[in-house]
């Protein structure tokens, strides 16, 4: 059976920086954020049922989605949410296990800040995740991405609690130090991992 793993956190936590030390040591990444985006891009079959449903509108004049148009939309109309969820949802959950299974590396891992929320866990064979304390994700998601402390708040207040992440993670790790003291605890797991995996093959 092909070990996967699933890596989440919340903006600023360091998902990010964890997934690239992941990749470094060989390990295939899957992007759930990646591959929402690819799913709607021009000729896609998502970008059509899109228009579709929503309109001409919700399309640049280059055959793009309009994404600015489609957030503004769904921000307004739940009903319009569920449409598009509707739409996406399968498309990405698709997408997802074609590239796992894709993937040429003694595990994998599917990075996603909505691991549990879409239940894209249900997915993989063990979940970790990366965690720091909400004060410290917004100090470093309001350097990075010259975002509003307010929409940081916003964009925390719409994921699952952070205590919650904790009960379901069956890994963690405290990222709330510097690059190198995140990568000791990474090591640390990869190396778990393999051994898991070695032990399955052997």
């Amino acid at each position: 059976m092909q070990f996967i793993l699933g890596l989440t956190g919340g903006i600023g936590s360091g998902k990010s920086a964890a997934s690239q030390w992941f990749e470094t040591q060989g390990i295939c990444v899957v992007d759930a954020d990646v591959v929402a985006r690819e799913v709607v891009s021009k000729g896609q079959t998502a970008l059509h049922q899109i228009q579709q449903r929503f309109g001409n509108e919700m399309i640049l004049d280059n055959g793009e989605l309009d994404r600015r148009a489609l957030r503004d939309l769904i921000f307004k109309d739940p009903s319009a949410r569920r449409d598009l969820e509707q739409i996406t949802h399968p498309a990405i959950r698709n997408a997802i296990v074609e590239q796992l299974a894709a993937a040429d590396s003694p595990y994998a891992i599917l990075v996603s800040p909505l691991l549990f929320e879409t239940e894209q866990h249900l997915l993989t064979q063990r979940t970790l995740l990366i965690d720091a304390a909400e004060a410290l994700q917004i100090q470093r998601a309001s350097q990075r991405d010259q975002q509003s402390i307010e929409q940081i708040h916003s964009i925390i207040a719409a994921q699952m609690p952070r205590a919650q992440k904790q009960q379901r993670a069956d890994d963690i790790v405290l990222n709330d130090g510097d690059l190198s003291h995140l990568y000791t605890q990474l090591e640390r797991l990869h190396l778990d991992y393999l051994d898991w995996v070695n032990s399955k093959i052997s």
